[in-house]
C-alpha cells in the first residue's frame, strides 16, 4: 500500500482509497481529495511538512499526517 506521504516532488498519483474516521476523512474529502482524483506533488517544505499539491486545478497544502491516510497508486 503506497500513501501520498511517500510520493515525491513531480509525481502524479491517483487516489485509490481514503483511510481515517469521521471528521478527519470528511475534511480530506471537503478539500477535493476523493477516490479516483489525480494529484500532482508540486513542492515539499524544507523540513518535509507540509506538502503542496495540485488537485482539480488548484494548489493545496496538506500535512504529512493527513497525506498518510490517502492511499494512492
Amino acid at each position: 500500500m503506497k500513501t501520498l506521504k511517500e510520493a515525491r516532488v513531480g509525481d502524479t498519483v491517483r487516489v485509490v482509497k481514503l483511510h481515517g474516521e469521521g471528521a478527519v476523512k470528511r475534511r480530506i474529502m471537503d478539500m477535493g481529495i476523493t477516490k479516483g482524483v489525480e494529484i500532482s506533488v508540486r513542492k515539499v517544505a524544507p523540513l518535509g511538512d507540509p506538502m503542496e499539491l495540485n488537485v482539480r486545478g488548484y494548489e493545496l497544502s496538506v500535512r504529512k499526517a493527513d497525506a498518510g491516510m490517502i492511499e494512492v497508486q
